[in-house]
């Protein structure tokens, strides 16, 4: 067992070839508020509570999950941790297949991270969150 302490859902993300259909959907009748958009990308962070939706142009992102999947990309925890190394380490020791650390963007801001592979072949992210500070 791992052993880790899981604080909730980050974000999730969401391919579409409908690009401003989806967008309205969640934006304008849902009502989650267009946080952060990076055009060149295609990428569009929607605030979702303590989380995020990412939705993401699939024209632009065009790799396919298990079975063939095109709407789903992947998901993503917080995790209570400080050392991505040590992270690394565990999750080898597990057998669990994983890319090393790297800093990228969720919903509590930019922070390191590590993409894992579950047994289906879905990609879950472990987003890092150092346990807070005492003092």
């Amino acid at each position: 067992m791992l052993d880790l302490k899981i604080l909730g859902l980050d974000h999730i993300v969401l391919r579409t070839e409908r690009l401003d259909e989806v967008l309205s959907f969640y934006r304008d009748k849902l009502g989650l508020p267009l946080e952060r958009e990076l055009r060149e990308i295609g990428l569009y962070q929607l605030r979702a509570g303590a989380a995020l939706v990412d939705v993401v142009d699939g024209s632009l992102w065009k790799a396919k999950g298990p079975g063939g999947e095109s709407h789903y990309d992947h998901f993503c925890l917080q995790v209570a941790a400080q050392d991505a190394a040590d992270l690394s380490r565990r999750l080898a020791a597990l057998g669990i297949e994983h890319g090393k650390p790297a800093a990228r963007y969720g919903a509590t801001g930019e922070g390191l991270s590590i993409y894992a592979t579950d047994p289906d072949g879905r990609t879950v992210e472990l987003k890092l969150v150092p346990p807070e500070d005492p003092t």
